[in-house]
This record gives structure tokens, C-alpha cells and sequence, in this order.
């Protein structure tokens, strides 16, 4: 399954001081677990007993009762492979410790300690308990077992390498996760009990979210529920499944019945999200012992919601955030750029499709915030064999709107000629023809900049830097590369933001609407014949490719597995397809991404070759192309 593990958080009906009815309830989650396909649940701090049992926990009854039924569940459980993370209480040398253990298959596979006890407020641990913060190296006799004990543990089984903390662990200035994760755990568990207060969800779950995102690895926690006694506090049951900064799932709080809900994590992703970041490998080694445990995920169907937009906020509630915060990085790049060269014209060809548009946009916005004249954004439209009027009009309107200075050069003339002088016939309507006009287009931009001592602003974006659709020398070639950090998926989004404009809306609302082109190849009855998404495939297919391709190195059969979750509309073999020509052109264009011009980095991808992508030209794509057969 790729890398796909199924966990859960579970939180049981609790009955405070009755292990039996306890672990009624356990066995039945475990065993709806298990049915679900589900390799690791995590439950409640002190399950058995109930965390709020109190000074019960030093009746010597409560504890051999708790003994007594662990030893049930184990029972239960011996032909269950569901690793399950049980909290209960142990004594040792006198003392007694509040711990979780980690049991499968009929089988304890380690105790740990609780490192951090609260002792204060409504929490009052010491009274009863002993913190584990220096248990190491430690075997104990347990139920007849000898027992690795201390929180010098980590659990390996597969691709998967986990550790477990307990509730107030998570709240320390320095949580024990911090070192698994350096020593390369990328799965946790937390047992917690943590009462309800006004406000306190919100900010447990966005705990438990940036530790996940910390330590680059999936955090599983569970807390008590309603059950626990509320003699000065209630309890909630709050379940939370977090990876790599997201929530993927949460327990609905204050249920009156068992609580199960589960998530398929990525811990294929994780490894080589880790190995993909310089800072996680800088961090030390700690000393853990690692307890083998055997595990086969069984997952039969992806229960994962998979983004076919990778790139675009999810949330539409983020999108004037987002919109916004794209829109300033790009102009106070382009403003830095200007300034340092001392240069105050920006120039740029203008077509009436996406790119262009953004980037104008852009630097409309980069003028704005310093004051500058509009009149020195110097746009340029240039129609060739294949332009419309749709488009070029559109061109027109949104320079007329904005109030920057407009100007027309048409390169028919031009490119004509230069057929004339290299023997190429104007029917032959080959690469070369395409090619003559797009260089026509640089070289007017380049020159017009020369002469108004002006900066070419590119408008190529991520997903045409990627996949090479660019005529090297061409608009392949800019002073500063504008869009260079943004996909065609995110430039759509963004172009749409600025409908918010009444004055320009109709005009975006257009220019959305126009299928993307080159107008490179005549038109036909002044419309649009050359569609790029009918020669390249689908640009969202194609965005999908590269963010899962340069994100975490996916290999191509993961990345077709995913597609064919996250688009419904494509039959597999179309998705193949196109995988396999954004293979091609990804390894075969890298010679135009070695000599792409400065471009501001948006989001978490650039290709550039002196930011985030650093590749040979001449590397052979046959074994990514037979991965996917």
C-alpha cells in the first residue's frame, strides 16, 4: 500500500475504579480495530482504572484488579495483529509509576513511563506517582513476562519506527517526541487525560497538529471522555490524528458511547519528507532501544482523501489570506529587484491568457505599494499567426483599466522575414514555426528594455518550467521570472482572487474562461485550434505529478495510485499517459531549468537551480519510466 498504515485513536466508555467493565470495552475497540484494518489504536491515559481513580491508586486492590484484567485483554487479543497502546499504572521498586503499554498479539512489547507529571492546579500526580524521566536499560517481571520498562523505548515493525508519551509529555518545554523523532520515530502516541475548558480543544489540537509538523511524523492522540469522574472537572474524549501539520481526523467530544476513528498515514511520505529536509538530519541521535514487533499492513481500500490540487489552499476560507500573501511576495520581489538595479520601467508581453495576466497583475500591485507611475509598466502585445481577438482584446481592456501604458507590435512581419532568411516554408507549421514567433517576442521585450532602460518582467510558470513548454531563448528568457514559484493550478486560483475588482472582473472572468494557448499555430475563424491541454494533458494532472514527484521523491507508482483516488474523472490508462509524458519532458527539459533566469520561490517547490532543484541534464529517465510498467 505505499507506505499506508491505518491507526486510531479510541476513546472508551469509562467506568472510574472497575478494570472489568473497562476492559469490556477495550476488547470491543481493539476488535472493531482490528475488523477495520487498523495496524496501531492508542487509548485514554490510565485506561483501566480511570485516570481520575485518585488515591484509589494506592489501594492495593485497584492495581490487582487492573493486573488481573490486562492479563484478559491479552487473552482476547492473542490473534489480533492491531497494536494497541493501553494505559495503566505499574509498581516497581516501591514506587509507583503512571505508564502505557504497548501489547500485540496476546503480547506486552514494552512499558514506558510518564516522564512529565502535573502537580498543580486541578492535577495533582505526585501525590500518587513517580516520574520515569530516568528509567533506562530497565527489564522488569510483569505478568509473567520479562518486560522492556523505561522511555528509552522505540517500536520497530516495517516502515514504521514509534514512540509513546503520556499526556503531560506533550506539554513540556522539551517533549520527549523531540528525541524519538531526531532518532527516527516517525509515529507517536499520546495516552492523556485532559479536562475541558473554555478554549483548551482548539489549542490540544493545535498541539498535537505542529508536533506532527515538528517532528516531521504522524501524532496519534486520545484523552479521556465523559466517563472520568467530575468531581472538579469534566472530560471530553478528544481524539485527534495528526500528520505533518494537518488534523486528518477528530473525535466528536462529550459522547456518551466508544469513540474509534481512524486515518491512513503516509509513513512512506514522512521518511522521505525527513531525508528531502537538510535541518531534521542535523539534529542528534539519542540512545533508544528499539523492540521489533511484526506487522503487515492490510489496508484494502485507501480510506485517505487525496488533493487533486496539491498546491491550492483547500480552505476557502484562506483564500484572501493566501491570494494576498502570494500577490506581496511576488511584488516585493519584483521591487527589490528594481530597485537594486535602479531601474523604474517594468516591461511585459501581455497576451490575454493566464500567465501574462498574473504577472501584470503583480506588478500593477508592486507599483502601487511604492508610488510609482503606472505609466512606467510598459505592456506589449504582440499578435502573431494564431492570435484572436478574444484574446488580445481582453489584453487591451485589462491595460486600459489599470492605467499603464499600452503598446501593439505585431510580429507577423518579423517572423515572416526570418523564414525567408533560414529557408523555412510558412506553410511548414513545425516546432520552428512556433519558434520564430515566440523568439520574435523576446527579442521586441528585450530591446524595448534596452531602450527604456527597463526590467522584462518573465511570466512562465512552475508547471511550464516543468514540463519544458517554453521555447529555449524564447519566453524561456526574462529579466526576472515572476511566476516562476507558481503552478497553472495556484495562477487560476489567484487570477480569480482578483475578481474581487469590479472594475476588471468581467475581463478575469474572460480570461478564466479561455482555453490555455500558446497562439502560436493560425487560428481558424478567429478561434483559438492550438489547446496546450490537448498536446500536454490536463495542467492539474500535470501539477499533481510535480508536487508529488519533488515533495517527497514519490516513485511513478505510487503517484499513478494516488491520481486514480483523486481523480474520478480520468480512466487509469489516461493518467499513465500523461504521467509518462510529464516524465519525459521532466527529465529531457531539465538543460532549460539550468539556465532559467532569477525568479521569487512561492510555495514549498521551486525548480530552480540555485534554490530547491538541482539536476543533471543528461539524467536517463528509463528507470522511473519501467518503475511505472
Amino acid at each position: 500500500m505505499y507506505g499506508f498504515y491505518r491507526v486510531a485513536s479510541a476513546v472508551n466508555i469509562t467506568t472510574v475504579a472497575n478494570p472489568k467493565e473497562n476492559a469490556k470495552e477495550i476488547i470491543t475497540l481493539i476488535k472493531e480495530a482490528y475488523r477495520d484494518e487498523v495496524s496501531f489504536v492508542v487509548f485514554p491515559e490510565l485506561t483501566l482504572t480511570g485516570y481520575t481513580s485518585s488515591d484509589l491508586f494506592l489501594n492495593q486492590l485497584l492495581l490487582q484488579e487492573q493486573n488481573s484484567y490486562l492479563l484478559s485483554i491479552l487473552e482476547a487479543t492473542e490473534n489480533i495483529s492491531t497494536v494497541a497502546i493501553l494505559g495503566i499504572y505499574l509498581k516497581d521498586r516501591g514506587r509507583l509509576y503512571n505508564s502505557a503499554v504497548v501489547i500485540q498479539k496476546g503480547k506486552i512489547l514494552g512499558i514506558i513511563p510518564k516522564t512529565y507529571l502535573p502537580n498543580k492546579k486541578e492535577f495533582y500526580e505526585k501525590r500518587q506517582f513517580t516520574s520515569g524521566i530516568d528509567i533506562k536499560d530497565r527489564v522488569i517481571e510483569f505478568l509473567n513476562q520479562k518486560i522492556p520498562f523505561g522511555v528509552d523505548l522505540l517500536f520497530s515493525g516495517g516502515d514504521v519506527l514509534f514512540g509513546v508519551e503520556i499526556c503531560e509529555d506533550l506539554w513540556a518545554i522539551t517533549p520527549p517526541t523531540l528525541s524519538m523523532a531526531s532518532s527516527g520515530a516517525n509515529l507517536f502516541f499520546n495516552l492523556s487525560a485532559s479536562n475541558e475548558l473554555i478554549g483548551k480543544a482548539e489549542y490540544r489540537e493545535e498541539l498535537v497538529r505542529t508536533q506532527s509538523a515538528r517532528c516531521m511524523g504522524a501524532y496519534v492522540y486520545s484523552s479521556s471522555g465523559v466517563g472520568e469522574s467530575s468531581t472538579d472537572t469534566v472530560f471530553g474524549g478528544h481524539g485527534i490524528i495528526a500528520e505533518y501539520g494537518s488534523t486528518l481526523s477528530q473525535t466528536k467530544r462529550f459522547s456518551m458511547k466508544n469513540e474509534l476513528i481512524t486515518a491512513d498515514i503516509d509513513i512512506e511520505k514522512l521518511n522521505w519528507l525527513r531525508i528531502n529536509d537538510s535541518s531534521y538530519y542535523d539534529s542528534n541521535i539519542e540512545e533508544f532501544r528499539v523492540i521489533e514487533f511484526n506487522l503487515t499492513p492490510k489496508i484494502s481500500k485507501l480510506k485517505r482523501y487525496i488533493d487533486p490540487t496539491p498546491f491550492v489552499p483547500s480552505i476557502y476560507q484562506e483564500k484572501k489570506t493566501r491570494c494576498e500573501e502570494i500577490i506581496s511576495i511576488q511584488a516585493h520581489g519584483l521591487i527589490k529587484r528594481m530597485s537594486s538595479a535602479y531601474i523604474k520601467r517594468a516591461i511585459i508581453g501581455i497576451s490575454g491568457g493566464l500567465d501574462s495576466t498574473l504577472a501584470l497583475l503583480s506588478t500593477h500591485r508592486a507599483f502601487e505599494i511604492m508610488g510609482w507611475d503606472k505609466q512606467d509598466i510598459i505592456a506589449i502585445t504582440m499578435a502573431g499567426f494564431g492570435t484572436t481577438s478574444r484574446t488580445k482584446n481582453n489584453a487591451i481592456e485589462l491595460c486600459e483599466k489599470l492605467g499603464i501604458t499600452l503598446r501593439e507590435a505585431d510580429i507577423t512581419d518579423i517572423s515572416l522575414k526570418e523564414f525567408e532568411l533560414i529557408g523555412h516554408d510558412r506553410d511548414d507549421l513545425s516546432v520552428t514555426y512556433e519558434n520564430v514567433q515566440a523568439r520574435a517576442r523576446t527579442s521586441i521585450l528585450m530591446n524595448t528594455a534596452n531602450r527604456e532602460n527597463g526590467l522584462v518582467i518573465g511570466t512562465g510558470d512552475l508547471s511550464e518550467i516543468a514540463l519544458g513548454w517554453s521555447t529555449y531563448n524564447g519566453d524561456h528568457i526574462s529579466a526576472y521570472a515572476l511566476n516562476s514559484g507558481i503552478p497553472k493550478t495556484l495562477i487560476k486560483y489567484v487570477i480569480e482572487y482578483y475578481k474581487k475588482n469590479s472594475e476588471i472582473a468581467y475581463i478575469i472572468d474572460d480570461i478564466l474562461d479561455t482555453p490555455i494557448s500558446p497562439e502560436l499555430l493560425p487560428h481558424k475563424d478567429n478561434k483559438i485550434t492550438q489547446k496546450t491541454e490537448d498536446i500536454l494533458g490536463s495542467y492539474e494532472l500535470h501539477d499533481f505529478f510535480l508536487y508529488h514527484f519533488i515533495k517527497y521523491g514519490a516513485k511513478p507508482s505510487k503517484i499513478l495510485f494516488l491520481a486514480d483516488i483523486a481523480f474520478k474523472e480520468y480512466e487509469t490508462d489516461t493518467i499513465k499517459k500523461w504521467l509518462k509524458l510529464f516524465l519525459k519532458r521532466f527529465f529531457t527539459q531539465q538543460f532549460k531549468r539550468s539556465c532559467m533566469p532569477d525568479g521569487v520561490k512561492v510555495g514549498t517547490i521551486s525548480l530552480s537551480p540555485r534554490a530547491d532543484w538541482k539536476m543533471p541534464s543528461d539524467a536517463n529517465m528509463n528507470v522511473w519510466l519501467e518503475e511505472l510498467e
